[in-house]
């Protein structure tokens, strides 16, 4: 389980980015984070990877503190960040250097085929589009099989189609082992098509104003009702944590109808 208890982050200049988050996700759960801009997702996420502090509060993996990164924390960022001096297997295969280099060869083949890159082992980052960085990216940080996999908006700079092809591509790769997953997004809809619960988070300073679950079996067709009503209770929920000043927010499990549409 990953638990997270009263996290409070204030930066040295004054800036209050999180206020007295607390939240659980467990094992092999999908929490995606939605919220406006300065609500602190993204802290959020820095602190659970251990490459910030917190000012107060903890971060546990299975009752183990994380001040520091971790191997049981994997995080894939907005861009792929792939070493460009490295092929792309060589940059799947980083964190398996502790392995035979034969079964370090079949993990990277496998993950490569599982995400339709078959063959492109021996290729540079340079030689590949957005979408097939980002796939490779994705394997990277799963090869290693974290407890726990942290992504901060990894398909923002792609277009529709791609996006929705590698959602897929994911839950595939996440299948596998089922590792925990926090997901940081501004779209509503991939929320509700990759996440378990979403989490919408009030702004100024940080918090949690909602936790909604979305119990819809995967995989999700996202013309059905229960789809469409998951994005409405999602959309609700972000017109009031910005509707709302941060002494009048509250926790809330259920919200319904706002002016999103």
């Amino acid at each position: 389980m990953l638990s997270l208890s009263h996290l409070d982050k204030i930066y040295p200049n004054g800036a209050h980015a999180l206020d007295d988050v607390s939240l659980d996700v467990a094992a092999g759960e999908i929490v995606a984070l939605v919220g406006g801009s300065g609500c602190g997702k993204t802290t959020l996420l820095r602190l659970v990877s251990g490459l910030e502090a917190p000012s107060h509060g903890t971060v546990q993996v299975d009752g183990e503190a994380i001040a520091a990164p971790h191997p049981a924390v994997g995080i894939v960022f907005q861009e792929p960040r792939l070493l460009p001096w490295l092929s792309v297997a060589q940059n799947i295969g980083f964190g398996l250097e502790h392995l035979p280099a034969s079964e370090r060869r079949d993990l990277v083949e496998e993950a490569l085929l599982k995400v339709g890159l078959a063959g492109y082992g021996p290729r540079w980052p340079r030689e590949l589009s957005g979408g097939q960085a980002q796939r490779v990216s994705i394997v990277r940080a799963l090869v290693t099989k974290p407890k726990v996999l942290l992504m901060d908006e990894p398909f923002s700079a792609l277009d529709a189609l791609t996006r929705a092809t590698l959602q897929d591509h994911l839950l595939a790769l996440w299948e596998a082992n089922r590792p925990t997953l926090l997901l940081v997004t501004h779209d509503v809809e991939e929320a509700a098509a990759l996440a378990d619960r979403a989490i919408v988070m009030q702004p100024r300073p940080g918090r949690v104003f909602a936790d909604l679950p979305i119990p819809l079996p995967r995989p999700r067709d996202r013309l059905s009702t229960g789809f469409v009503e998951a994005k409405r209770a999602i959309l609700a929920a972000l017109d009031g944590s910005l509707s709302q000043s941060p002494a009048a927010g509250s926790k809330v499990s259920d919200i319904s109808a706002g002016s999103w549409w």
